[in-house]
């Protein structure tokens, strides 16, 4: 926080001392929302702790509400909060009509964030949490930026440390749902792309019928076979949590369990991060997640295109976020940008076990020609992306 008031100053001079404009940040998600539960296991036994990432969102206004001041800008984060997942999109219209808000932060999943951008042509709204590929490929639109790493970020992350420690040859067990389906098409796309090997996919049941022993039983589900790492795919954590320790040959496991691929984790301790997991567990009496980042990075990014282009007008500051000059740190080491191709913010992504971040992606072995950060994700010349409105 200190190091970022600090680059402000230059920003700071003939600016006036009270507030001569304002600017209505909006915030929509859904009520009861169940990606945001804590994740409770067997016996009631609280696994995660989670919440709404709309914590993330107030305290980066919190933080900079004395410098907005000091500029002369009023900044106000407003929400609005949807029933389900239809009602999305109207939440959207409503801040847009009823408080002026354009700048819209938007915690749903996809196809309530695609309804959404229909919702606000004039508008831009950034996606908190939705990670699909298609919201950055074949369903892409201008008005929507993407805040947390997408799920081929994520798969790209942990398949470059794996390659990078020539743990190369990877078994793969697949849930039966099909996000885990999703996940498994894109840890295949990661293995192609960076010369990682699958050496079997085996499907996997929930419970423990005898009748179906070859997919529920861990050490035959991890036998027959030769593998450095074992990936897990399983968005129910169930069988993810009991894997490490019980596969048949002595092997790390990523993916859903073991060694995780994370937009942000409470124990990254460097580049500010310490500082930032505490001041938002001191706000939301809970460690910060990788939605709880994304939407505080979110907010911290428009106000930082407000004190760069010296004015709360929107199209003077959407034009900044999306040029080549905007840059915003996210305490990952690196400055952060928006792609131009599909609107996904450059970011590395950290590795991290259940209490410590042991790597942080992408890895200097994987070079590109212009930019390391784009060898997570789609890059230009592979992206479907087509923009289909402007703001």
């Amino acid at each position: 926080m200190i190091r970022f008031l600090v680059a402000l100053l230059p920003l700071l001079a003939g600016w006036p001392a009270t507030a001569a404009e304002r600017l209505v940040i909006g915030y929509v998600d859904r009520m009861n929302d169940p990606r945001h539960e804590d994740r409770v296991g067997f016996g009631g036994i609280v696994l995660e702790q989670r919440g709404r990432p709309f914590d993330g969102a107030k305290l980066a206004v919190d933080d900079l509400e004395a410098v907005g001041r000091s500029l002369g800008i009023a900044f106000e984060l407003v929400e609005a909060r949807a029933d389900n997942s239809e009602g999305v999109a109207g939440a959207v219209q409503k801040l847009r009509q009823e408080r002026g808000a354009r700048l819209i932060l938007v915690d749903a999943p996809a196809e309530a964030l695609i309804a959404a951008a229909r919702a606000a042509p004039d508008g831009l709204l950034f996606n908190v949490s939705a990670d699909s590929d298609a919201l950055r490929g074949g369903n892409c639109n201008a008005q929507t930026l993407h805040l947390g790493p997408s799920l081929a970020m994520h798969t790209d992350a942990l398949v470059q440390f794996v390659v990078a420690r020539k743990w190369r040859d990877i078994l793969v067990l697949e849930g039966p749902g099909a996000r885990d389906a999703e996940t498994v098409r894109a840890l295949e796309r990661s293995a192609k792309r960076f010369g990682a090997r699958i050496v079997a996919r085996r499907p996997f049941v929930l419970g423990s019928d005898p009748r179906e022993r070859e997919q529920n039983n861990l050490a035959l589900l991890t036998g027959g076979v030769a593998y450095d790492t074992v990936f897990v795919a399983d968005e129910s954590g169930e069988v993810a949590r009991f894997v490490p320790y019980q596969t048949l040959s002595p092997r790390p496991v990523i993916g859903a369990a073991g060694l995780t691929a994370e937009a942000w984790h409470w124990a990254w301790d460097r580049d500010g991060g310490a500082n930032l997991s505490r001041r938002f567990k001191r706000m939301a009496q809970r460690p910060m997640r990788g939605e709880d980042w994304a939407a505080w990075i979110g907010a911290k990014a428009i106000i930082e295109a407000v004190l760069r282009v010296r004015t709360a007008d929107f199209a003077k500051v959407a034009a900044h976020l999306k040029s080549a000059e905007f840059r915003v740190d996210g305490s990952k080491g690196q400055a952060l940008t928006f792609r131009p191709w599909d609107n996904q913010l450059r970011q590395p992504v950290q590795l991290a076990t259940a209490d410590a971040v042991i790597a942080q992606a992408p890895f200097a072995q994987f070079l590109h020609q212009t930019e390391n950060l784009d060898t997570l994700g789609f890059d230009k010349p592979e992206s479907a992306c087509r923009m289909s409105a402007s703001p």
